[in-house]
């Protein structure tokens, strides 16, 4: 990979796992001997707040945050926090982003209306555009509180690390009586 810096971005709502997800990126990146840097911005700490992490790698990196327009991977957890990220990435960057609304406060309030047509905005920006039903695979190969795990699967068949790189990051990262239905979220996502 030379000099050059991957630059990824997570984007979600709080209690989506989010955080975890990075982890195993920034953990996976380590094990293939990369130099990592990653950062996590709240918007709310509670369930239901804005979160994106940045996780950025290569041969040295510097900053931990991914500057405005260079981010060449979207990995979304919710559309709507999806498109509000769209602005940090590079043109011709990919979008891999799970298929789940969560009504924000204002939506809710009623002071706002959830945009209907989200995946037709974001493929007409960017056609390198996955959409993936996170939960319902999750769901599929045992537990819906793996989707996070569903979603890294599917973002890594992006970068070229070995799987099994993967996998032991992942059994690094989660509770061992969590392992197996962790394996076979990463494997189903992997497959999407």
């Amino acid at each position: 990979m030379g000099t050059s810096i991957t630059n990824i971005l997570l984007a979600g709502v709080g209690g989506q796992g989010i955080l975890l997800a990075s982890e195993i990126l920034a953990e996976t990146f380590m094990l293939a001997g990369f130099d990592v840097k990653k950062s996590e911005i709240h918007g709310m700490s509670q369930r239901g707040g804005s979160v994106v992490s940045h996780v950025r790698f290569g041969q040295e990196v510097f900053s931990p945050v991914v500057p405005e327009g260079e981010g060449d991977i979207l990995f979304g957890f919710e559309l709507l926090e999806t498109y509000r990220y769209l602005d940090l990435l590079r043109p011709g960057a990919k979008v891999i982003t799970n298929d789940f609304r969560i009504q924000p406060p204002s939506v809710l309030l009623g002071q706002e209306r959830y945009p209907d047509d989200l995946p037709e905005r974001i493929k007409q920006r960017f056609s390198d555009f996955t959409l993936i039903d996170g939960l319902k695979i999750a769901t599929e190969t045992g537990n819906p509180r793996v989707a996070n795990t569903v979603l890294l699967g599917a973002v890594s068949r992006h970068l070229d690390i070995d799987v099994s790189v993967w996998e032991k990051a992942v059994a690094k990262m989660v509770p061992a009586k969590a392992l197996e239905v962790n394996l076979r979220a990463f494997k189903a996502g992997r497959s999407v």
